[in-house]
């Protein structure tokens, strides 16, 4: 009888063990979506972070917008934003949201000529380009910038995104600083009414359509021009140089004191020689984790991966032609994951 009563027990036995390691399994999957801007490092990055672990990201590139809004109907675990929130979007956000910094990049100018000569580019003449005031390429506005190059009696093709952007966002809040007819006409935003072009999806989009169409000009992060071979402008800081976009000049556009939540622009930098358009991507998440069923692991096993990011996985950054977090803004960061609770109790950084 007891033998009987051990084999009927013994199924639900393996049904309970089964059960646990489910959860198991579910509290080492997370789930982000975002940004394009970073994503070729978030990709290095999670997959290192699971190779070492065992814990699996699962990120979705769709766009700072999208991360946004993933984040706030709560089914991500982090959504990732190079625009950060404004605020009147976390006051009727549905609870707390926090940004963590995960490093810098840049927004460049690309484009596809005969020959792809190295441009030179002011904030004026860039703005008309993209409000649609310069239409050819020999326009004498872009070949006083630029003696000695042979430019094309080419029509511009501007390429700009057409969806919901950090990106955008960034170069938008670059022209309306530096342009007031684009503030006043257009503005900034991760979404805009461009005044001219086609639109691309992604990062990626934007490049590969600049690539494949002769007479093209459009705006992407750093490391997907470069990944393409694609040239970059130097651009006309404010102090009069013209920079290149490359890891010292994006670094020195960081060279000042943040705010403690790390939400700031670093568009039109005062650097002398720091590049005009680069930025923080962040990583945002709720500071209370006791949400949607989440069990503690979950909530701890994101803080934990964070952490590593603005620590261990910033060798990753240079690699992959992002900027690394300075000492600063790494306390900052750390700081801010200091904040995240579990039913008002501190989560455990290690």
């Amino acid at each position: 009888m007891i033998h009987t009563l051990k084999h009927k027990l013994l199924p639900c036995c393996l049904i309970i063990s089964c059960f646990f390691l489910s959860i198991s399994a579910k509290d080492n999957e997370l789930l982000g979506a975002g940004a394009t801007f970073p994503y070729p490092l978030y990709s290095k990055m999670f997959d290192v972070y699971y190779k070492q672990y065992g814990v699996k990201i699962n990120y979705q590139s769709i766009g700072s917008g999208g991360g946004i809004r993933q984040l706030e109907s709560k089914t991500v675990d982090f959504g990732a934003t190079d625009a950060f929130m404004n605020r009147e979007k976390l006051i009727n956000a549905p609870a707390e949201i926090v940004h963590i910094p995960m490093c810098l990049g840049a927004v460049v100018i690309t484009y596809n000529l005969p020959g792809n000569p190295g441009l030179r580019l002011t904030p004026k003449v860039l703005a008309d380009i993209f409000l649609g005031n310069i239409t050819k390429w020999n326009d004498k506005r872009i070949a006083g910038l630029n003696p000695g190059v042979k430019l094309p009696k080419m029509q511009i093709m501007v390429v700009h995104r057409s969806d919901g952007s950090g990106t955008s966002f960034i170069f938008t809040d670059y022209l309306s600083k530096v342009s007031l007819q684009w503030k006043s006409n257009v503005g900034k935003g991760k979404a805009v009414k461009w005044p001219a072009g086609l639109g691309a999806k992604g990062n990626e989009g934007v490049s590969g359509l600049v690539k494949q169409m002769i007479g093209s000009v459009g705006y992407c992060e750093l490391a997907y021009a470069l990944h393409n071979n694609m040239p970059q402008a130097r651009i006309r800081n404010k102090k009069g140089n013209f920079i290149k976009p490359e890891i010292s000049s994006i670094s020195l556009a960081a060279a000042q004191e943040l705010p403690a939540d790390t939400r700031v622009s670093l568009t039109d930098t005062d650097a002398d020689k720091g590049y005009p358009l680069s930025s923080f991507t962040w990583i945002i998440l709720y500071k209370e984790q006791n949400y949607k069923n989440r069990t503690r692991e979950k909530a701890k096993q994101l803080v934990k991966l964070i952490n590593w990011m603005i620590h261990d996985g910033q060798k990753y950054t240079k690699p992959l032609d992002y900027a690394p977090l300075s000492e600063q803004a790494v306390e900052k960061a750390e700081a801010l994951l200091g904040t995240i609770f579990y039913k008002g109790k501190k989560l455990n950084q290690q």
